[in-house]
């Protein structure tokens, strides 16, 4: 592994967990975390009696008199504990667009209720945060130093006084690793993980992991490319470090992969393309990052994406570099790509 490490990666722009660096300039820029405080919410779950203690990726365990209620959490992480039944007041990262609406990585969680510190990259209201008083932050972290995403560089420091942390890593491991212990996290905070909600959730994602296989099998010549597009560029990402592109590839899926040596300037995830040499890769169908950092398919009006076999012929769905950590909302992703790859004409 070439070392790209998230330590960096902030001060160059935003990592898309196979998607693009250098998006900060378009991040949604609806909020520098200066939402009111709602004050936290020591009541907000049916916690679990008796001390709580967590070892997380990173090898670090975090150790409590009681289980945290006061829980800060990055926008897709509270998404995930939100599916198991576990609410988090305090949020940062990606949480609400302009318009006032919920952010793709807000999950199904009400973003009118919640406390934002920050909404876009960089930004953490450190003030805000500190006078919520929480008892624990949660993030994923994207390399092997155990970084917190979305957590700034320049402030890492004074929120890591306030409160102890956990780390979930989505760093080069395929997608089953990071759900488990996303509900290993839940259980330990209180979750109801024998519920009939819950276990079916697992069950659906199993059967769909299961599909996913056999659609690869079955039509090995359809290839896949994972896009992300920005106002200049094109980004085109390799399964390395992904946790699900690593999973479909794992699956079988025929992944587009760009050259080792084109990659090298981003640490190996991905390769960047002017947009008058998008087509170099031929492609059946196209799974485009579908963050609000990013222009969506329905918006790009550049000829030679329109030009694209696999453009015309409509095979582009959406993919989620960033899922939100639960069996709910992963069982869509494989259920989409293998009908897509199920329904694809080979055209690229």
């Amino acid at each position: 592994m070439s070392n790209a490490r998230a330590t960096h990666l902030t001060r160059r722009g935003v990592l898309a967990a196979g998607g693009a660096l250098g998006l900060g300039a378009v991040l949604a820029a609806c909020g520098d975390g200066d939402e009111k405080s709602a004050g936290s919410d020591k009541d907000a779950n049916p916690a679990k009696s008796g001390p709580w203690s967590f070892k997380d990726d990173r090898g670090t365990t975090v150790k409590l008199d009681k289980v945290p209620t006061a829980i800060v959490a990055f926008t897709g992480v509270a998404a995930a504990l939100y599916d198991y039944g576990i609410e988090v007041k305090g949020v940062f990262g990606p949480t609400k667009t302009p318009d006032g609406k919920a952010d793709v990585q807000a999950g199904d969680m009400d973003v009118s209720k919640l406390t934002i510190f920050g909404n876009k990259f960089d930004s953490f209201n450190v003030e805000q945060y500190a006078a919520f008083g929480p008892e624990v932050l949660i993030s994923t972290t994207f390399d092997d130093a155990g970084t917190l995403w979305y957590v700034p560089e320049a402030s890492k420091d004074k929120i890591a006084k306030l409160a102890p942390s956990v780390a979930v890593s989505v760093y080069d491991r395929q997608l089953p690793e990071p759900l488990q212990r996303m509900a290993e996290l839940a259980d330990s905070l209180g979750a109801d993980m024998k519920s009939a909600k819950v276990v079916e959730a697992k069950k659906k994602f199993e059967a769909a992991a299961e599909r996913l296989r056999k659609a690869a099998k079955a039509r090995p010549e359809i290839r896949v490319m994972a896009g992300s597009a920005a106002q200049d560029v094109f980004y085109v990402s390799g399964s390395n470090f992904s946790i699900d592109l690593e999973y479909f590839k794992a699956l079988g899926v025929n992944l587009v992969e760009p050259s080792e040596e084109a990659k090298k300037p981003t640490g190996g995830w991905f390769e960047t393309l002017s947009w008058e040499n998008v087509d170099k890769y031929p492609a059946d169908v196209i799974i485009m990052d579908d963050r609000a950092s990013t222009i969506q398919p329905a918006d790009i009006t550049e000829a030679t994406w329109k030009k694209l076999p696999a453009v015309k012929a409509g095979q582009v769905i959406a993919r989620s570099p960033e899922p939100i950590l639960s069996y709910d909302k992963c069982t869509p992703l494989l259920d989409n790509l293998a009908e897509a790859i199920e329904k694809a004409k080979k055209v690229g």
